[in-house]
This record gives structure tokens, C-alpha cells and sequence, in this order.
């Protein structure tokens, strides 16, 4: 059967204190919001409609997409009234409506729910809660059959003892849908049009009402303020954390890694602590990440290194190439099999041959590095002149002594060298010295300032 899905995202958030619409509070890396429509896109709708009001056009600056269609809540009057507002959009056979706050929920949780829903029957998603205070509760007769959900505001003291929660999310008959919107009333605590009084509609019109429940009951927990957030952020992480694991891993501290997109991952990786992957990683068989790195969009090929606060963006690393500590490899780096980049060394759009070194206090910027190089302590290449960038090229087997400069477009043949703290101007032909540098002169009888006494 056909599917709309409904996502409501109106909600200010108040008890945030923020100034951004809760919905786009993140975690892991990506917006509460963005979590939920990438859980809508796995079901495979006909269409995905996202109901929003405090916040809207940023909301919809920051997401906006060919299959998404907002809808305006200009005023907010309840989960009744919102659904209402997307209701002319509404074509396809079934309705799920979802929570632009409750970023965990699971496409297998959904799909179990949707599988529920026929002419005469609705499917409710519900949960087990030791203190179920602030859900709506589920009024079941003796027989076990739902009858209504009653607000935890308007619940009388019997009902309140009821430890089965209302989640909110709901798949109903898009076809019945219209005429119970059409008659919610907003005589209640809140003077709001309550989406669950569908409940007690759909049960007086003969309709069944099936509930199905989450297999963790944070797929289903909102976020309403900056410590709800937090737990849903750890809850996510450990979560993250046990997938690797079972895909072998080696988790130092598994309470203290974060993944902040997608990692694909080979066997007998080893991750140190406080290691941060974001956007898109591939690792590859035994690669090991020392402890406060942070790698994005990159890929670290089988059996690479990265040692202690390096930060990977947007690099390639090749088989048995290692760098860090403390380096950093901006969008295309690339380091060839066996290449090794030290200690407080940079590198922007620079590819590094095979076995190439860079061992320590270098930026190279604009590179193409050839196999076996070697570049000394201290070397740059001076790549930007303040409106335009150019490129050096270093062929095999060129040695690079420390603290030279490599002014950019420059070119060194295979087996070329420098002498230490040149400063290279024009190309250098290949197994030739390129010297660049002051005559030294020694003073005799110089003597050092002395402090003047005062």
C-alpha cells in the first residue's frame, strides 16, 4: 500500500533557552529533524511532509530537499492541528505520522508499525515505562483492547498508574483520517486539539487498534531540554560503538568515541579514546587510530596508522602509510602506500608517492611528491601569492633539506636536492644541488649588547 508520511517539527522548544528551533538541535553531527526524514526515506514513501512554525525558514534553509514538501503550522494548536495543516497533501493509502524530536526511532520499528494498518485497523506505537510521567496514557478495557489515550494532564489518579506510554507515532487508514481530524475538539487541560483523541474516534467508528512497541525504548524518547539531548547523544554513541564492535573493532573506551556520520569498517581495526569520525570514513583492514584524533570524509586504507590529535579532512591514506602525531591532512591529501607524514605537519591538496617522508614541521600545500622523497624539518611550499595558487612538483628521490622554501610553481627532477634553508625560485634539473641561500659571514671582535643599568 501507498504511504504519506507526516512529520511534525513546529515546536519552539522553549525549555532549549535557544535561540535555534529544537528540531535542528544535533546529534551526532547531524539535526534531530535530519535523523527522523532519513528513518521517512528508508520506508520508501510516496511523500514526506514536514509540518513546521517557530524557526520555519531556517528549518527549511537547512533542509530543504527535492522530496521534501513543508507545510506551514502558523499557529501552534496541538499534534491534532498540525497533522490538519498537511492533510490537503495527504494521497496515499496509509499515514504515519512521526516526531521531528525523536531522532532514534528505527525503520524496523516503523516497518512492524505500518504493517498493522488495514481498512479497519490503525497501528499505535506504544512503550513499557517504569515512570511513565508526561505520556499519554493507554486506557486498554479488560479484555486488553485499546479503547482511548488519555493526557497525562486530563488522567485521573486510577489512570496515571498505567505504566504504558504514548509515543505519538501513528499509522492510520489515509482514508479515514480526514473525517477524524475534521471532528477533534479542544475541550481539554490544554485547550489544544489532541492527535490522540483519533484513538478513542477510530475505536466508537469500529476500527482495531493494534500497538506494536519499540525493542529499546529510547528509539522513542524526545528531546525537550539540553540534558534529554545529552542522553539521547550517549545513547546514540553507544549505540554506534556496539555496531563497531561487533564488526571487530577494538573499542579502547567505547564510552569515549563518537561517530558523527557513516564509517564503513574492516577487521581488526583499533580505535584509541576521544576519537571523533565525521561525514563519510572508510577504514580498512587493520588500521589503528591513536587516542584524540578527528577524521572526516577520509579514507585510511588497510593497515594505515594515525597516532595521537591528528586531523584527518577529507584525505586518503594509502596501505601502510602512517602520520601524526599531531598532523594535519586537509581535503586532497593523499598519502601513498608506506608514505609517512610526522609530527606538526600539514598538507593541503598534496599527494605524497609511495614511501615519501615529511617527517616533521612542514606545510606542503599544492603538492605532487614523488616516491622516496624526503622532505627536512622546517621545508614549506609557498604555494599562495595572495590571489592565486600554484603547484610544485617533486619528482623520485628527492631530498629536501630542512627549512627550505619552495616557491611555488617549481618543479625538482628525480634525485634532486636541496641544501638546507634555500629558498628554491626556478626548477631544478634532476640529481643536481640547488643551493638558495646567503653567504654566511663571521664577524670577529663582535660583542654582545650588554643590559643597560638603570
Amino acid at each position: 500500500m501507498s504511504l504519506d508520511i507526516v512529520i511534525l517539527a513546529a515546536g519552539q522548544g522553549t525549555r532549549m533557552r535557544s535561540a535555534l528551533p529544537k528540531v535542528l538541535h544535533p546529534i551526532a553531527g547531524q539535526s534531530m529533524l535530519g535523523h527522523v526524514i532519513d528513518r521517512a526515506r528508508q520506508l520508501s514513501p510516496a511523500g514526506i511532509h514536514v509540518v513546521i512554525g517557530h524557526g520555519a525558514d531556517l528549518v527549511r534553509e537547512r533542509l530543504a530537499a527535492d522530496d521534501l514538501n513543508f507545510v506551514l503550522q502558523s499557529e501552534q494548536l496541538g499534534t491534532g492541528h498540525a497533522v490538519a495543516q498537511a492533510l490537503p497533501a495527504l494521497t496515499a493509502e496509509r499515514v504515519l505520522i512521526l516526531y521531528g524530536d525523536v531522532p532514534l526511532i528505527e525503520a524496523a520499528t516503523l516497518e512492524r508499525l505500518l504493517e498493522q494498518v488495514a481498512d479497519e485497523q490503525l497501528g499505535l506505537l506504544t512503550v513499557d515505562l517504569i515512570d511513565p510521567t508526561g505520556y499519554g496514557r493507554i486506557v486498554r478495557d479488560a479484555n486488553g483492547v485499546v479503547k482511548a489515550i488519555v493526557e497525562h494532564k486530563d488522567a485521573t489518579p486510577e489512570q496515571r498508574q498505567i505504566c504504558e506510554g504514548n509515543t505519538g507515532i501513528l499509522a492510520v487508514p489515509g482514508k479515514r483520517l480526514g473525517d477524524w481530524l475534521g471532528r477533534l475538539s479542544n475541550s481539554n487541560a490544554q485547550g489544544e486539539y489532541y492527535l490522540t483523541d483519533v484513538i478513542a474516534m477510530a475505536v466508537a467508528d469500529g476500527l482495531v487498534v493494534a500497538t506494536e512497541q519499540p525493542l529499546d525504548a529510547m528509539e522513542v524518547q524526545g528531546a525537550n531540554d539540553r540534558m534529554q539531548l545529552a542522553e539521547l547523544e550517549r545513547h546514540y554513541q553507544q549505540r554506534a560503538a556496539r555496531s563497531l564492535m561487533v564488526q571487530g573493532v577494538t573499542l579502547r573506551d567505547p564510552a569515549r568515541f563518537d561517530l558523527r556520520g557513516e564509517v564503513t569498517v574492516g577487521r581488526d581495526v583499533l580505535i584509541d579514546i576521544n576519537v571523533i569520525l565525521e561525514g563519510r570514513v572508510v577504514i580498512e583492514d587493520g588500521v589503528q587510530i591513536g587516542p584524540n584524533c578527528v577524521i572526516k570524509d577520509s579514507t585510511l586504507r588497510q593497515g594505515a596508522v594515525v597516532k595521537a590529535n591528528s586531523h584527518l579532512d577529507g584525505a586518503e591514506l594509502g596501505a601502510g602509510s602512517d602520520c601524526g602525531p599531531f598532523a594535519r591532512l586537509r581535503p586532497g591529501s593523499v598519502l601513498g602506500a608506506k608514505a609517512h607524514v610526522g609530527n606538526f605537519v600539514e598538507l593541503k591538496n598534496a599527494v605524497l608517492g609511495e614511501g615519501a617522508k615529511a617527517g616533521h614541521l612542514s606545510y606542503l600545500g599544492d603538492a605532487e611528491i614523488g616516491a622516496r622523497t624526503n622532505i627536512g624539518a622546517g621545508s614549506i611550499t609557498c604555494n599562495y601569492d595572495g590571489a592565486n595558487k600554484f603547484k610544485t612538483v617533486l619528482g623520485e628521490d628527492v631530498f629536501i633539506g630542512s627549512n627550505s622554501a619552495l616557491v611555488a610553481p617549481v618543479t625538482l627532477g628525480d634525485g634532486a636536492t636541496t641544501g638546507a634553508g634555500s629558498v628554491v625560485t626556478s626548477d631544478v634539473p634532476a640529481n643536481t644541488l640547488a643551493v638558495g641561500r646567503a653567504k654566511q659571514r663571521n664577524v670577529d671582535g663582535w660583542k654582545r649588547p650588554t643590559k643597560i643599568k638603570k
